[in-house]
């Protein structure tokens, strides 16, 4: 400090017992104020949810997905006393919902129920464009709900099996159309890996959804496609498509007269379409497991089960690692049929 006259002076030095005291002081301090923000997180996660909670759904009202969330958020309300809220948010290929939700809170007020295709396809396709990446930018909350697809032909093709469509694939090499809800869909994906286990050559036709695929295929326009499950089935029941085998690795109880494509001679195929909830990167743990109870529960009422049932949908549940266990395994598998299907999107 400066003196009256100008002349700087020095400050004496502390008695050594003095800094010691100072020393300990503030020590204590900064051990108080790091217990007080530790022990903030899990008062947080106690009082959660303080508002509603959106669950943010990448495809638009109408489809399994956004039907999936309404009767989850239909009870996930009542459940932990906030309303839940179901926000859809289609486009590009569920990167917007994605997207969007990444860059939520991670506060457990925003969820996300995603798919196969935006977790563990999409890193395949996009690359280094994809602007999320599932495993660092989301947190696994529970794998809601399995569905599998179903290879239907138009009635005119002859072929009751999938034995006999094999037959009638390599006698007409690159006549045969099959149709996709799009590029790098999963009705895409497992054609393409049907393809190539067997060596067949049908035409790839993408349409902008499975809607407009399957009503193609009704009209003869193309002559098969691998379909999910729940929008297949009505058609076949009318005698409009016709079922040769279902992609799950066991018999559907909803439909046991139709084969799985693994009996039928394709080893080991498994075209299992799935369903999970995600929360941002950093979601507390509790809040986490909170939501995970939560959700799992309502999977378990009876009800619930039996609505699901209807749309063939295999409800799963289970602890978050599962949906951590799936997006590995998947991306690895369908990226390895990606590159070697040559599959692009613009």
């Amino acid at each position: 400090m400066d003196s009256p006259s100008g002349v700087e002076t020095a400050t004496p030095p502390l008695p050594s017992t003095s800094r010691e005291r100072l020393m300990t002081h503030a020590l204590a301090s900064v051990l108080a104020g790091s217990v007080l923000l530790a022990g903030a997180l899990p008062v947080q996660a106690a009082d959660y949810p303080t508002r509603p909670i959106r669950i943010v759904v990448p495809y638009a009202a109408g489809g399994s997905t956004d039907a999936l969330a309404r009767m989850v958020a239909e009870q996930l309300g009542p459940r932990l006393g906030q309303a839940a809220i179901v926000e859809n948010k289609p486009g590009a290929s569920e990167q917007i919902a994605i997207t969007s939700v990444t860059k939520a809170p991670p506060d457990g007020h925003t969820i996300l129920l995603s798919t196969l295709s935006g977790l563990a396809v999409n890193p395949g396709l996009y690359g280094a464009r994809l602007p999320y990446d599932p495993l660092k930018d989301l947190t696994p909350v529970l794998l809601a709900a399995t569905v599998a697809s179903v290879v239907v032909v138009h009635p005119q093709v002859p072929a009751k099996t999938m034995a006999e469509l094999g037959t009638y694939l390599k006698a007409n090499q690159g006549k045969v159309s099959y149709a996709s809800a799009g590029n790098g869909t999963p009705s895409h994906l497992g054609m393409e890996y049907y393809k190539k286990a067997n060596g067949f050559d049908p035409v790839h036709v993408p349409y902008k959804g499975g809607a407009p695929a399957l009503q193609e295929l009704m009209g003869g326009q193309v002559q098969l496609m691998m379909a999910l499950v729940p929008e297949a089935m009505p058609m076949v029941k009318s005698g409009r498509l016709r079922a040769l085998a279902v992609t799950s690795p066991k018999r559907l109880a909803a439909y046991p007269d139709v084969p799985t494509v693994a009996e039928s001679g394709g080893k080991d195929f498994d075209m299992t379409f799935w369903y999970a909830f995600m929360a941002p990167a950093g979601t507390p743990p509790e809040i986490v497991s909170k939501l995970n109870h939560a959700i799992d529960g309502i999977l378990q009422e009876k009800d619930l089960r039996a609505r699901l049932a209807e749309m063939s949908l295999d409800l799963a549940g289970g602890a978050p690692s599962r949906v951590t266990e799936l997006i590995r395994s998947d991306s690895a598998r369908w990226k390895k049929v990606i590159d070697e299907a040559g599959i692009r999107v613009d």
